[in-house]
């Protein structure tokens, strides 16, 4: 049950991913061989990439994905740069707390309205776009699971990808391999 948890958010972003490639491959082909249309494929596929955008941003911020640049941070000593680490995770936090506020006026919103889905019929919109809440919650989520990190000592970054860092030492690598 642990590993299904862990892995839940990795297999539910493969299998809209999946999903909406395999919707999109079967429209294409009742479009143009069969002369016919899957009416709602466009709307599930949009709906799905939409999941897909909010959810792997807060997966992203779970493993490290964002792209960030810590060659500045790196010039300060590590209790300095847990500070500004700390100030920064903060400023997510907020900001994730203003967009999940926002969304849940939004979904709240539009349930109180009870706008449906313009192609799959039986589907209200306040029901996919839960998916902002519970994304930005995720995401507020984590990013407190990093704060209590960088205040333990035990991290002192936002523990972001470092493309910098990589680029230099990729070129370090090829260097290497040249020389042999």
């Amino acid at each position: 049950m642990k590993n299904f948890l862990e892995k839940f958010e990795e297999n539910l972003m493969a299998f809209l991913l999946g999903s909406m490639t395999l919707i999109t491959v079967i429209n294409v082909f009742v479009r143009y061989v069969l002369k016919d249309n899957i009416v709602w494929a466009m709307e599930y596929s949009t709906l799905a990439f939409g999941w897909l955008i909010i959810l792997g941003g807060a997966w992203c911020v779970r493993v490290g994905g964002h792209i960030g640049i810590d060659t500045i941070l790196n010039l300060f000593p590590n209790k300095v740069a847990r500070t500004i680490s700390g100030i920064a995770c903060l400023f997510c936090i907020a900001y994730g707390v203003i967009i999940l506020i926002g969304s849940w006026t939004y979904v709240k919103k539009i349930y109180s309205v009870g706008i449906m889905s313009q192609d799959i019929r039986w589907l209200p919109q306040w029901m996919p776009r839960t998916v902002m809440i519970i994304g930005f919650a995720l995401i507020v989520f984590r990013f407190v699971q990093i704060f209590i990190k960088i205040i333990k000592g035990e991290q002192k970054g936002l523990g972001l990808m470092n493309e910098a860092k990589e680029a230099i030492d990729s070129i370090k690598i090829n260097k290497k391999y040249k020389k042999q």
